[in-house]
C-alpha cells in the first residue's frame, strides 16, 4: 500500500465521508428522513454518480456526449431481469458485472469510431446510440418490452448506495488526477497540440468513456434495484438531459460542483413538488439565471481541496 494513501487529506475525506453517512442514518432511524425523503435522498446519490461520471467525459475529455441515459439503462435492465430470477444480494452482484461487461463492449463499439468527430456531431452520434439501447430494449421478450420488468428485489440499501457513490467519486476523482487524466485535460484544452505532442488522443478518450459508461451502469443497477419497477420511458433522451444539466449547472471539470449540482437540482425537484404546474417554468427560469450570473457553474473548475485548508492551518501555526 503506498504512503502517499495514508495522508492528512485522505483522512479528512474518509471523517467526513463517515459522519455524513452516520448523521444521515440516524436521521433515518429517527424518523426525521421519512419514506418520501429517502426516495428523495436516494435520487440525489444516483444522480450524483451520473453526475461525476459524464462530468469525466465532458468536463475532463471534453467530448459532448449525450448517451448517458443509455448505459444507464443497460445497468438498469442487467440488474432487473438477473434479480428476478436470483433476488438476493448475489444476484444483485452478478447483475452488476453483467451490466459492466455489456456496458463496456458498447461503449468501446460506440466510441472507437464517434469519437473522432467533434461536436455536434458526436453529441448526435451517442444520442443515437441511446436511442437504440431504449429501442431494444422495448422490444425485447427478456425485458418485458414497452411494459418494463416490476416487482425487482429492493436490494440496494442505504449503506450500499453511499459505498457506490463513494466508489464513484474515488474512481473520477483519481483518473482525473492521473498520468491519462492530464492526457483528457491536454486533449480538451487543444487536441491538435495534444496529438502534436505525441498524445494518443483517440486510446484517453475511449478510455474516459468506458469509465463513465461502468459508473453509469453502476447507477442504473442501484436504481433498478432501489424503485422496483423500470420502463424504457425512464432512459429517453430527457433523462441525458437531466444528467448533462447536473454537469453544466455545477461547473464542467469539477467533481466537487458535480456533487453540489445534483444535491441542489434534487432538492429543489423536491421543493416544486408542490408546484405541478409552475415546475417547469420555475425550473427552467432557476437554470437561465444561473447561466446569466453564473455561466460557468456552481464552482467553475474549482475542487473542494483539504490539501488547500490544511496547508493554510499549517501557514497560521507556523506565523503564530
Amino acid at each position: 500500500m503506498p504512503k502517499s494513501v495514508f495522508t492528512k487529506e485522505n483522512l479528512c475525506w474518509v471523517i467526513l465521508s463517515v459522519v455524513l453517512f452516520g448523521v444521515l442514518t440516524l436521521l433515518m432511524q429517527a424518523g426525521i428522513i421519512n419514506s418520501y425523503y429517502r426516495i428523495t435522498l436516494f435520487n440525489i446519490c444516483i444522480n450524483i454518480m451520473l453526475a461525476v461520471s459524464l462530468n469525466l467525459v465532458i468536463g475532463i475529455c471534453g467530448q459532448f456526449s449525450l448517451g448517458h441515459a443509455g448505459f444507464m439503462c443497460i445497468g438498469a435492465y442487467s440488474a432487473g431481469v438477473i434479480t428476478k430470477i436470483i433476488p438476493n444480494y448475489g444476484g444483485l452482484l452478478l447483475g452488476i458485472l453483467v451490466g459492466f461487461a455489456i456496458s463496456a463492449v458498447a461503449a468501446l463499439i460506440v466510441s472507437v469510431p464517434t469519437l473522432r468527430l467533434k461536436g455536434d456531431y458526436l453529441a448526435i452520434a451517442t444520442l443515437g446510440f441511446a436511442e437504440i439501447i431504449r429501442i431494444l430494449v422495448q422490444n425485447m421478450t427478456i425485458t418485458n418490452g414497452a411494459a418494463g420488468l416490476s416487482g425487482i428485489p429492493a436490494l440496494t440499501t442505504w449503506p450500499i448506495l453511499i459505498v457506490g457513490v463513494i466508489v464513484a467519486i474515488a474512481v473520477c476523482s483519481n483518473v482525473m488526477r492521473s498520468a491519462p487524466g492530464r492526457a483528457c485535460l491536454a486533449i480538451q484544452d487543444d487536441e491538435i497540440a495534444a496529438e502534436a505532442m505525441g498524445i494518443n488522443t483517440t486510446k484517453y478518450k475511449v478510455m474516459a468513456f468506458v469509465i463513465g459508461a461502468l459508473i453509469a451502469s453502476l447507477a442504473g443497477a442501484l436504481f433498478a434495484c432501489s424503485f422496483y419497477v423500470i420502463k424504457p420511458s425512464q432512459f429517453t433522451f430527457n433523462r441525458s438531459i437531466d444528467i448533462l444539466v447536473m454537469v453544466v449547472f455545477g461547473g464542467m471539470g469539477s467533481m466537487t460542483s458535480s456533487v453540489l449540482a445534483a444535491i441542489a437540482i434534487g432538492l429543489l425537484n423536491t421543493i416544486l413538488q408542490n408546484f405541478t404546474d409552475l415546475r417547469m417554468i420555475i425550473y427552467g427560469l432557476a437554470l437561465v439565471i444561473m447561466m446569466i450570473f453564473k455561466p460557468n457553474g456552481l464552482l467553475g473548475k474549482r475542487e473542494l481541496s483539504f490539501k488547500r485548508i490544511l496547508a493554510r492551518h499549517e501557514a497560521g501555526k507556523e506565523a503564530s
